[in-house]
């Protein structure tokens, strides 16, 4: 006998709703301002680094620690908010995470040095970090599983949209008015944000009950915890952030961070399993649903982030689009995307949420797989279309697989479980980015010397391509004593760019192999709790 849709009510209690009586729709409305304000900031500095560089006097390597800095302080936050929010109380500690943010949103759009900006986007990071596990957790709260769906996907909408229009709007921002501009623009968002949560959501007394009760049993923090999977995520974020540019492993600094994230977050797991009061519960991956909750949100965060990063770099680098160009190519996908989350959220409470996953990862393998049959005459609209086969598939993941994460989880572990899921989909975009861009400068190196073997003077295709370049030089004016540098020049550059293109093509084989193998793992979900399943 085949399971049904998602269990209706269990595990949910309306005396934990952020609406109180009011409607839960404007709740989600007006969470999702700050979560997105927060994701955008993320990408939307990716494109003005040449610019705070130049703004600031220093060099581009030493702008990246704007995004490096920002990803290690969100990454140290995450872990802590649950603790956090269970203490300062949900509501006051989204304001602060909000009110936070705009304040270092200033700080960072008035710095006057690199350094003073850089240490301006550790306090934004500190403060972001907590947004996005306290809205999903706020989410989960407020709906019933049977609404939950489509609640989920509100909150997908700001997570997966965010970073794909970030890089067009930071384009567009610099280009027209100040790099500083792309961290001002978030001052009217949070003070709106601020007026909204203050007046619209209300702070549950079931929470207020039990805040209470662990304030009157004192406050137990566990510092040992959170001191080792603070250095293990800093460290693996640093790793996988620097590792390129610093050659990986031949460089002392690497090794130690990639030491260190593996001691801490080993130490941090053995710790967690062994302490009465833990600062995150790893016995809800006891849960078999949360366990491959995580995975699945992981390699969502791969294929989103990773394609996020790397397809403007194949159309801008390689097959030489524009910015302006690039960033309509991918906004095609963030309206596929607006499309098709509010039909996930829809179908989530009709159709087994594995079925759902099974069907979105089925869409990305085929757009994987696509994109590896590109050429150096890819068509914008060729191009566009692939973004949209991506975006089409990201919310068939992530808004049931949102859904069936806290299927058997007891609801007051939400804020917990939403940490955990954060911490999960950080962290595949992270793996994402770094693995990728590592994989297409070892894939580039092979590809170029495999080329670079076949410029033989004896070859005659070697020999006939040279005397074509020749022709078009002497047509263009290039003198004779010139020509034989220019020719080679040009040939160089055209060897560099099929290099370059193939490694991408391996990228996208990997990620269609990659996509394809992982898809069995969302039929090991159960669409019931395990009591009602034993039933």
């Amino acid at each position: 006998m085949s399971e049904g849709p998602p269990s209706r009510g269990a595990g949910w209690s309306a005396e934990r709703s952020a609406a109180g009586g009011g409607n839960p729709w404007i709740i989600a409305s007006v969470v999702s301002i700050s979560t997105f304000m927060e994701v955008l900031d993320t990408s939307i500095a990716n494109v003005a680094l040449r610019h705070i560089a130049g703004g600031l006097s220093a060099t581009y390597d030493e702008a990246t620690w704007v995004l490096t800095s920002y990803l290690i302080a969100n990454a140290i936050t995450v872990p802590i908010s649950a603790w956090l929010s269970s203490v300062i109380g949900r509501k006051r500690y989204y304001m602060i995470c909000v009110g936070g943010f705009g304040l270092a949103s200033a700080l960072c759009g008035m710095a006057p040095s690199l350094t003073l900006l850089i240490l301006a986007r550790v306090l934004q990071g500190l403060a972001g970090g907590g947004l996005q596990p306290t809205t999903q957790a706020i989410l989960v709260d407020t709906f019933p599983p049977q609404r939950r769906g489509l609640a989920l996907a509100l909150f997908g909408l700001t997570v997966i949209l965010a970073p794909t229009i970030g890089p067009t709007l930071g384009g567009v921002i610099t280009d027209n008015l100040s790099w500083r501009w792309i961290f001002f623009i978030n001052l009217p968002v949070a003070a709106l944000s601020l007026f909204l949560v203050q007046t619209m959501i209300v702070e549950p007394d079931a929470l207020e009950k039990e805040r209470q009760a662990k304030i009157d049993r004192g406050l137990r923090l566990d510092v040992i915890g959170f001191a080792l999977i603070a250095l293990g995520l800093g460290c693996l974020e640093y790793t996988m952030d620097r590792g390129q540019r610093l050659d990986w492993f031949s460089d002392a600094t690497i090794c130690i961070t990639a030491v260190l994230a593996v001691v801490g977050l080993i130490a941090f797991v053995v710790r967690e399993l062994t302490t009465d009061e833990p600062l995150l519960n790893l016995r809800l991956f006891a849960n078999r649903n949360y366990a491959v909750a995580n995975i699945v949100i992981l390699i969502v965060g791969v294929i989103l982030f990773g394609t996020t990063q790397f397809l403007p770099q194949l159309l801008q680098q390689v097959l030489g689009y524009t910015a302006s160009t690039t960033g309509f190519a991918m906004t095609a996908g963030g309206a596929a995307t607006l499309l098709v989350m509010p039909l996930s959220g829809a179908l989530t409470n009709r159709v087994q949420p594995r079925i759902l996953m099974a069907f979105g990862l089925a869409i990305e393998t085929y757009a994987m797989w696509r994109l590896t049959h590109i050429n150096g005459d890819l068509s914008f609209s060729y191009a566009a279309q692939m973004r949209v086969w991506i975006a089409v598939g990201i919310p068939f993941l992530f808004v049931p697989l949102s859904n069936a994460a806290y299927i058997g989880l007891p609801q007051d572990q939400s804020s917990q479980a939403s940490s955990m899921l954060s911490i999960s989909r950080n962290l595949g975009g992270t793996l994402g980015i770094s693995l990728v861009q590592t994989f297409l400068a070892q894939r580039q190196q092979f590809h170029q010397s495999r080329l670079v073997e076949g410029l033989n003077p004896l070859n005659p295709s070697y020999q006939q391509h040279t005397a074509q370049i020749g022709d078009t030089l002497r047509g263009l004016g290039v003198s004779p004593a010139q020509l034989a540098g220019v020719q080679m020049g040009q040939l160089y550059q055209q060897v560099v760019k099929q290099a370059e293109l193939l490694s991408y093509m391996d990228v996208f084989w990997v990620l269609t192999i990659f996509v394809g193998c992982v898809t069995p793992l969302v039929f090991l979900l159960r669409t019931k709790p395990p009591s009602e399943a034993a039933a």
